[in-house]
């Protein structure tokens, strides 16, 4: 069964709090401030769909839209919209440091997010901030030229645990690209997994949450975290 966005936005273990406001604004910080984890870990989650601002996409001809980059087009065979992706991870790189100067280690922020957002979440952490928890890719590709590969190619630290999950029937990003970004990024260093969702479309099930909410818990253990202090 698929579930909505706004569906997912109270499916979460209250326990922890995680994804309170799962598609609230462009970057959420989803553990609660009163939580029991939340001095110990941050979580930034991103969907092309919470954008606050507008601007112009060119796979619409121009016209103003609700997304994270430009694209030249919906293809992983293009050269990246590299100006926009960039302008955007500097935005995003303010968030962390925010997070940081409020008492987070960086190596317990975990980022990510659907379709576009985890794009940018890979952007994000495989280019700039590769000393981060881990990241998340939901129905989401890189380009076959982009400048993570290139980066990471430069790159000899250990970098942070990708989490994948796509649909073998998606529309709009198609499974094959979702597979042949996790094989590069394989080849690359990273440790990657990838779910794969037989008939599902462009879209979230249940299934793939629990299996996200899992990993979360497993990368950012409470009471190891407790440990260390």
């Amino acid at each position: 069964m698929e579930v909505t966005s706004s569906e997912i936005q109270t499916y979460f273990d209250s326990r922890l709090s995680i994804f309170e406001s799962y598609f609230g604004k462009p970057v959420q910080h989803i553990i609660e401030k009163n939580s029991e984890i939340r001095p110990l870990a941050s979580l930034a989650l991103m969907s092309a769909n919470t954008r606050e601002d507008y601007r112009p996409y060119t796979p619409l001809k121009g016209a103003f839209s609700t997304v994270w980059f430009d694209r030249y087009k919906i293809s992983n065979d293009c050269p990246e919209h590299i100006e926009s992706i960039d302008s955007m991870c500097r935005q995003l790189t303010d968030l962390i440091n925010d997070e940081i100067k409020n008492g987070i280690a960086k190596n317990r922020i975990l980022i990510g997010g659907f379709s576009m957002g985890g794009g940018m979440a890979m952007h994000v952490a495989y280019r700039f901030h590769q000393d981060l928890a881990g990241v998340f890719a939901l129905s989401s590709f890189l380009n076959k030229d982009s400048a993570v590969y290139k980066a990471l190619k430069r790159n000899e630290s250990v970098l942070p645990e990708l989490f994948q999950c796509h649909g073998t029937a998606d529309e709009l990003v198609l499974y094959s690209w979702g597979e042949e970004t996790n094989k590069m990024l394989k080849s690359l260093g990273v440790s990657a997994s990838l779910h794969t969702f037989p008939n599902l479309n462009h879209e979230l099930n249940r299934t793939e949450i629990e299996k996200l909410k899992s990993w979360i818990e497993k990368k950012l253990p409470v009471e190891a975290a407790k440990a260390n202090e």
